[in-house]
């Protein structure tokens, strides 16, 4: 029997103190080798919003699917509007109401917007089965896509032809079909524009309106304050605190989330800047990258900044020979001088020292059913196999050095990397490329959708490669997060980079201006000095005479 649980009408009204709970969990724990999951209680409130946070690893998406029906506990009990609630499948779990809207896309890219969102319950013509009425289809499909803002988009539009932010909304608008009293949204807002984010806000509180009671999983503090009313922080699968949003202030999730104090500053250690390491001229391709030129040093952090479209990742991936260029020219001093690349594949630049962490690990980064070992020897296949075949030996040996030097939570390099949280899986990636002795990484929005604590690991390791006298470029959507770590930012802003910014002379109100600038047929401000209004805190760790040498 999946559950005793039977559905009931919607509640009225929205969620206040003493409102009824909807579902609640009772010394819920989940053990797989160890336990990823202890003594969980908690109940959800009909027409509120629980924050549900901690740092990847902690046990949030386990707890999730435990609730959405994707994962049986192994001690605990449920009950769901007062009822026993143990759902054997995601189905069981959807039936009584309550969906989930997960990190990883759960649609059929070849199939339309509007089959993907009724996939189960195709309208037919006539009551006749195998022939589907797609004019009421089509009506269906657009009345939902109208609820999270798709309406510009036609409803026979393959998923495969849509963007990843217009993807993640036509999964939301498919949860929100039907009767719904439980909705789990985990990590929602990664891939959206600030548009989408708004209005799937304005969904969620019409959501809180009908008495639907709502789970919000997200890294993005500033999001939580702004939609939530409660707060419960998990750190090693336990639940270490629920109170009232507006009580907790940002340092105070994130202490309870780490278990010590991280603060705003950080320390990136010693650190030369040397001779230039990478230097782009002219890069081009159609109106995504218009001209664009910069240079990084041995040593140096340089960020890249600026709206998303504006040709960041297109400028990296031309970098890396993923794309091809219309013009342009690479210069790399790998082992030796300053000189052109030919770069006319990844495997091009990989062979002159150019490595790149993809923004999209699971799709593109990583082999997410192999198990640590197998990833990271996939750049490195010279140094583990002869004639073709993989010694498995030096394989797991090689893996078990970037395990200790990176500190990946894991069992070990047998574990698959499936198994592991998003800041863990972001290590493996990086560490493939530190396993070879590259001059030159390119992260694109490294860290994307993992927590505060384990964005503060990759930022130390971001300094401990700049000491070894690597060149950084960093892509990023979070300007703070690189006036924290950068030595410079470029800005892109429809495909130009309109502005290069030393730390002495940066000011978020410029970097902004800068972003767009390319908007609004300005010229480029390259190099101005500017009035620094907004400065981001110190970082010590680059040597203040270096610096100097930075600005133009």
């Amino acid at each position: 029997m999946p559950n005793q649980a039977q559905p009931a009408a919607a509640i009225d009204g929205p969620g206040a103190p003493g409102a009824p709970a909807v579902l609640s969990v009772d010394g819920i724990g989940k053990t797989y080798v160890e336990p990823v999951l202890s003594d969980v209680s908690l109940d959800l409130h009909a027409g509120e919003v629980l924050a549900l946070t901690g740092e990847n690893g902690a046990g949030k998406s386990t707890l999730s699917k435990i609730v959405g029906g994707l994962v049986t506990p192994t001690t605990g009990t449920m009950t769901l509007a007062g009822a026993p609630y143990a759902p054997a499948s995601r189905g069981d779990a959807e039936a009584l109401g309550v969906r989930m809207v997960m990190q990883e896309l759960n649609l059929l890219p070849t199939l339309s917007v509007a089959e993907n969102l009724f996939l189960n319950r195709l309208p037919t013509k006539g009551g006749r089965l195998g022939w589907i009425d797609r004019r009421t289809l089509a009506e269906n499909a657009r009345h939902a896509m109208a609820q999270v803002g798709l309406d510009a988009i036609d409803p026979d539009t393959p998923v495969a032809a849509l963007g990843i932010g217009h993807q993640q909304m036509v999964e939301i608008a498919r949860n929100l079909i039907g009767d719904c009293r439980v909705l789990i949204l985990d990590e929602p807002t990664a891939m959206l524009t600030a548009r989408e984010v708004d209005l799937l806000f304005e969904q969620v509180e019409r959501l809180k309106a009908r008495g639907v009671a709502l789970v919000y999983i997200s890294h993005r503090l500033e999001e939580l304050k702004r939609i939530a009313e409660r707060a419960a922080v998990l750190r090693d699968g336990r639940l270490v605190h629920v109170g009232r949003m507006a009580e907790l202030s940002s340092e105070r999730i994130v202490t309870l989330m780490v278990g010590r104090d991280i603060g705003e500053r950080i320390d990136l250690g010693e650190r030369r800047i040397g001779e230039v390491a990478l230097k782009v001229e002219g890069m081009t391709r159609g109106k995504v990258v218009r001209d664009v030129s910069f240079e990084v040093r041995a040593g140096e952090i340089f960020g890249v900044s600026g709206l998303i479209g504006a040709g960041r990742t297109e400028l990296m991936r031309l970098i890396y020979g993923a794309d091809e260029a219309d013009a342009g020219v690479v210069k790399v001093a790998h082992k030796g001088p300053l000189e052109p690349a030919r770069i006319a594949s990844p495997a091009d630049a990989v062979k002159h020292g150019i490595a790149l962490i993809t923004e999209d690990r699971k799709g593109e980064g990583l082999l997410l059913p192999l198990p640590i070992a197998a990833n990271i020897s996939l750049g490195n296949i010279g140094e583990v196999a002869r004639h073709g075949i993989v010694d498995a030996k030096k394989e797991a040996a090689l893996a078990q050095t970037q395990i200790d030097a990176m500190r990946i939570r894991s069992s070990g390099p047998a574990q698959a990397v499936s198994e592991l949280s998003g800041g863990n899986q972001q290590k493996v990636v990086i560490g493939r490329w530190l396993a070879r002795d590259c001059t030159v990484l390119l992260f694109d929005e490294p860290t994307r959708g993992i927590d505060v604590g384990a964005k503060f690991d990759i930022y130390g390791l971001m300094g401990a490669l700049g000491r070894q006298g690597r060149a950084l470029v960093v892509v990023s959507s979070d300007l703070r997060e690189l006036m924290l770590i950068c030595d410079r930012i470029g800005v892109m802003s429809a495909g130009r980079m309109t502005g290069v910014f030393s730390r002495e002379n940066w000011s978020q109100d410029a970097l902004l201006a800068a972003a767009f600038a390319g908007y609004e047929n300005r010229e480029a401000i390259m190099h101005e000095p500017l009035e620094p209004d907004a400065k981001a805190p110190d970082l010590p760790g680059a040597n203040a005479a270096d610096n100097n040498t930075l600005e133009h």
